[in-house]
């Protein structure tokens, strides 16, 4: 599965297949670090929730009220990664630059994220993942590392 994700504005995100079909929205949702994933048909199917701080972030990813994955940057300089645990299931997104991720199960490459900086200086998201690991939360990964690399992304 072959994914884009752009930020429109500061609160919303936009999730594009590769025909150009806008499949997935992503909102801010009030006050905070708490942003809805929304599919076509206008239905909230996760919500992702910023729990640390900027030094160490940390998200949850949240099903209907209950906390789904729970992500945790472990290393922001020497090895980026931010891992995905939740109930039989376990993720991580490993880069050696902030740009390009690689997004391993059980230490199994199945997909990447690559970072793309356009010529007005936004970041886009490519996502690129086996067909049977892809869930509707992957492009919530993408949001992950924007809100935990973008900035220090946008500044090279």
């Amino acid at each position: 599965m072959e994914l884009l994700l752009m930020p429109k504005g500061g609160n919303k995100y936009v999730v594009e297949d590769k025909k150009q079909r806008q499949i997935y929205t992503i909102k801010k949702k009030g006050f905070g670090q708490k942003y809805n994933l929304i599919d076509a048909s206008n239905y909230v199917l996760y919500t992702i929730v910023q729990t640390g701080d900027d030094k160490k972030p940390a998200f949850s990813i949240i099903l209907n009220d209950v906390t789904f994955l729970k992500m945790e940057c472990k290393s922001l300089f020497l090895d980026p990664t931010i891992t995905a645990d939740g109930k039989n299931m376990k993720f991580a997104l490993v880069s050696k630059d902030r740009h390009n991720f690689d997004i391993t199960s059980d230490g199994e490459k199945v997909g990447i994220i690559k970072t793309k900086i356009t010529v007005g200086g936004e970041l886009h998201y490519d996502i690129d993942i086996d067909n049977k690991f892809f869930d509707d939360y992957i492009p919530l990964f993408a949001v992950a590392i924007d809100k935990t690399f973008g900035d220090m992304n946008k500044q090279k």
